[in-house]
């Protein structure tokens, strides 16, 4: 005579054959096991190309004085003749001035006293500065009177030239949308030092007499 089968305590119902709390059992152990860690990548080396299936890592912000940020006024030129016109727009405006300057020293004749100020160191110690006859120059060269004018200051009328140079480089590179820079080094500094020095200098001398005034 078999015997009946165990009841469990909770509903009554029939308990499960020993094979099948087995297997019960084997899966809830799975279960609760941790799954498996898979091993992760390695890093890759800092000098390695990057996988090609990897994303690039974003690129920093550019800071606002970089020539490479949009609103950098180097950036990104417009093109056409508008975009040359409007660039040209502040050597325009400095030609202007310099223009309007030497016209009104071309009509007030500075070789008349009363038109314009004397030099304090002329007036105070008899002698004559390096920026002494600039603008008697000036106003030979508006008249085209070169020969006077290098008489007057000679090294006035080569500030002229250079700076109608300098003018002449800075538009040309401004309509192509280039950036003009003068960089001054101390070599410069004092290279132009110097030459006032000893241009002020020699002109006070006896045989400097041709370059005063």
């Amino acid at each position: 005579m078999s015997a009946p089968p165990a009841l469990t305590p909770a509903d009554g119902r029939p308990s499960d054959a020993p094979g099948e709390r087995a297997g019960q059992n084997a899966g809830v152990d799975a279960e609760s096991r941790t799954p498996a860690q898979h091993p992760t990548a390695a890093p890759p080396h800092p000098g390695a190309p990057p996988h090609p299936g990897a994303e690039a890592p974003p690129r920093p912000a550019l800071p606002p004085d970089h020539p490479g940020h949009r609103g950098h006024p180097g950036h990104a030129p417009r093109r056409g003749p508008r975009g040359a016109v409007s660039r040209a727009a502040v050597p325009a405006g400095v030609l202007a001035a310099v223009v309007g300057a030497f016209a009104y020293v071309g009509a007030v004749d500075p070789n008349e006293p009363g038109h314009y100020p004397v030099c304090p160191l002329l007036r105070v110690t008899g002698i004559y500065c390096p920026g002494c006859g600039g603008l008697r120059s000036a106003h030979a060269v508006v008249h085209g009177d070169l020969v006077t004018a290098l008489h007057a200051n000679a090294l006035a009328v080569l500030a002229y030239a250079g700076f109608a140079v300098l003018w002449t480089v800075w538009v040309i590179r401004a309509v192509r949308g280039r950036p003009f820079r003068i960089a001054l080094g101390p070599a410069h500094l004092w290279t132009l030092g110097t030459l006032l020095l000893v241009f002020g200098v020699v002109r006070n001398l006896p045989f400097g007499g041709r370059l005063l005034p």
